[in-house]
């Protein structure tokens, strides 16, 4: 081995899983891409649209309501114990509503719908990979994007919003239950505060991230189906992805979102 293999051993480490990653995040970017490129294209699944509506909306109600609403009584009994120091216990019911509506709503639902639908989508389509119905949907004819991952996407982008206006308005009932039965704030007094300084853009903004949230849940749940390797333990590993790659997306994508509105 001679002196430049030496000299370029350490490059050569630190490039190849950048070189992976990048491929990686090309690969997604195509596989959005086409799935875009589908939506608005006949034929339309909209038996599949429905089902997947009820799976990913509906279904997922419980527990993203059982999780706001301890949320926003945690976030009220946090903000009472700090502003407590300033003697600015009155800021509770607007920060707890803004706390919600911008930021915590939309991050918690989707992570708990990330754990939900993407594990789920990602575990399906992956066993319809292993048992090769998805070989069948081609013999038939039948593009599979088309059939199994256009209709999951534009539900989750389509549902989410909606589970995150609910999860806001579940959590800032929970910060105001915390609120009057713990903290002894008045109701009546503790909803006008709540009103006069949450803004529309305030919960808009949260409901735009909910909708790039639930893109972003199906579109890792159908990539990794799709890209599941053979046998059992393959589909595990792409069902613990989707939910990884969602998680961590989310995340990110929330801190890029809140800078865009930040500076609007």
């Amino acid at each position: 081995m001679n002196l430049a293999t030496l000299l370029a051993a350490p490059f050569a480490a630190i490039g190849r899983p950048v070189l992976a990653a990048l491929a990686a995040v090309g690969r997604v970017t195509l596989f959005a891409g086409a799935i875009v490129g589908h939506i608005l294209r006949p034929p339309f699944y909209l038996r599949e649209f429905g089902q997947s509506v009820l799976q990913i909306g509906w279904f997922s109600l419980p527990v993203v309501g059982l999780t706001a609403i301890f949320t926003g009584g945690a976030l009220a009994l946090q903000i009472y114990a700090g502003g407590s120091r300033f003697n600015a216990e009155s800021v509770v019911p607007s920060i707890v509503a803004i706390g919600m509506a911008r930021e915590l709503g939309p991050v918690l639902g989707g992570l708990m719908v990330a754990a939900r639908v993407a594990s789920s989508i990602a575990a399906e389509i992956g066993t319809m990979k292993v048992t090769e119905q998805i070989d069948a949907l081609v013999t038939l004819s039948t593009n599979p994007l088309k059939y199994l991952a256009v209709p999951r996407v534009l539900a989750a982008t389509l549902a989410m919003p909606v589970l995150v206006a609910v999860g806001d308005a579940i959590g800032i009932m929970g910060g105001w239950l915390v609120g009057i039965t713990r903290l002894d704030f008045n109701s009546a007094t503790y909803l006008k505060n709540t009103a006069d300084f949450l803004e529309p853009w305030d919960v808009g903004s949260g409901l735009v991230k909910g909708a790039v949230f639930g893109f972003i849940v199906a579109l890792m749940g159908c990539y990794h189906g799709m890209n599941s390797a053979r046998g059992a333990q393959g589909v595990g590993a792409a069902t613990k992805a989707a939910v990884v790659s969602a998680s961590v997306l989310i995340l990110a994508a929330n801190y890029l979102l809140t800078e865009v509105f930040f500076t609007t």
